[in-house]
């Protein structure tokens, strides 16, 4: 069997996994590419981000292919259908080899006496595309999920919250995203490692606005960008780097990253004021390897501490911080480019109990900060319940507390939107605590 069919069955796994199952691509990808090669693997990985990306459109078109609905055993194959149209629809692959090894893949996964109507499948997609886009434009219509390749769910909330901009958020989601670089600051200036970039010929931009952020007008392997074994550089997207920009750590203050991992967030207060007294803290012991691998790749020094924001008296040694990051659990809406899994996976019923839970942290992390001492509290949701709303039902709960304005924004809190050719969507807001 060739290679190239073992990246479409891993694709056609991992979708099945994700789809069917619940698991996150994150956790699905790299099982199903075990044993492929970089190439690959590569190619399994692209071939999952574009078909999450666009999954009502094609599951409109398996639908308009195949009489019957794919069930229990022979499943799989329906998620082999989805690969080979997307390489078909959407993906630089040559038909024939499309074809082929799509239905060589049907072996791999234990369904050979599907091959022939695999191939039907795929041949009659071929034939039939461009009545098929005609069709399908004249459905999206009608069906404002089928255009927009959301859950009605999150399009309703978006359409609610962002009125005038919400098909705009949904069609960033759909792009890949650019690959964004944080320079560490005490090391290097930005400016010198833009000209390091350019000796390479690797075309770069800076960010007008996060001082430390740079653009790749191309996504590279990271390892080959100049400096990176040696911590020069890392990757972070230019919305998550305004996090340490607000805490503004000073020397010597004593500082808690609240829910870290994997640690970018941690390194850049570091970076940014070295002579700080940083804590790390998470509930997720095998993401807490990652700050550990972070920390030493950059050459940086921080507490690592497992434990549970919420549950303060489980991990802490009762001295207070001047400062706290929290960056708490969230939907995630605003980093979908990045997990498009993310769209199928939430549901509408998930927000309830995530806004439960970051009202439960921050309670418990301002019971940690000093008088005089500021909480940044950030989440990647574009949902305003876990927003600003947030924020006014916690200022409604404590009489300790003020809004410090955001500079960047000029207005009290900053809600950033997923941009094609910018961040990732973000929410800050700065809080300082002014009596016991």
């Amino acid at each position: 069997m060739s290679k190239p069919a073992n990246a479409r069955a891993a694709a056609a796994r991992a979708l099945f996994q994700v789809l069917e199952q619940g698991r996150s691509l994150s956790q699905a990808i790299p099982e199903t590419t075990q044993g492929l090669t970089a190439a690959d693997a590569a190619l399994t990985q692209a071939t999952c981000y574009q078909a999450l990306r666009f999954l009502p459109s094609y599951e409109w078109f398996i639908r308009a292919l195949v009489e019957k609905p794919l069930k229990n055993k022979v499943r799989i194959v329906h998620y082999l259908l989805l690969v080979g149209i997307v390489q078909l629809r959407d993906m630089r692959t040559p038909a024939h080899a499309a074809i082929a090894e799509t239905v060589n893949a049907a072996q791999l996964v234990k369904q050979p006496s599907l091959k022939g109507m695999v191939n039907a499948v795929l041949r009659s997609f071929q034939r039939q595309h461009a009545e098929l886009e005609q069709q399908l434009a004249a459905e999206q219509l009608k069906s404002p999920g089928l255009r927009t390749d959301h859950p009605g769910w999150l399009q309703r909330r978006l359409e609610s919250a962002y009125p005038d901009q919400w098909s705009h958020i949904c069609s960033a989601n759909n792009q890949a995203p650019p690959l964004w670089l944080r320079v560490n600051a005490a090391k290097q200036t930005r400016d010198n490692y833009l000209s390091a970039l350019a000796e390479q010929g690797i075309e770069a931009f800076a960010d007008p606005t996060a001082t430390d952020a740079i653009r790749l007008q191309h996504a590279i392997d990271v390892t080959q960008l100049p400096g990176f074994a040696e911590g020069q550089v890392s990757v972070q997207d230019r919305s998550a780097q305004f996090a340490a920009h607000l805490l503004d750590a000073q020397p010597g203050e004593r500082i808690l990253d609240a829910c870290a991992a994997p640690g970018g967030k941690t390194a850049h207060i570091l970076e940014r004021t070295p002579n700080a007294i940083v804590h790390a803290l998470d509930f997720d012991e095998g993401r807490l390897q990652r700050v550990h691998e972070n920390m030493q790749r950059l050459q940086l020094s921080a507490t690592v501490i497992y434990g549970d924001a919420a549950e303060p008296r489980e991990w802490w040694d009762g001295q207070l911080y001047d400062r706290i990051l929290l960056d708490a659990p969230c939907s995630a809406t605003g980093v979908i480019r990045r997990h498009p899994d993310i769209k199928w996976l939430r549901r509408a019923s998930d927000i309830d109990a995530l806004v439960a839970l970051q009202q439960r942290i921050l309670q418990a992390q301002w019971q940690l900060l000093k008088v005089g001492g500021r909480l940044v509290y950030a989440t990647c949701s574009v949902l305003p319940d876990e927003n600003t709303l947030q924020i006014e039902n916690f200022l409604a709960t404590v009489k300790n507390a003020r809004v410090v304005p955001v500079a960047h924004a000029q207005a009290r809190d900053w809600q950033l939107l997923p941009e094609t050719d910018s961040g990732d969507g973000f929410y800050y807001c700065t809080l300082e605590k002014t009596a016991i």
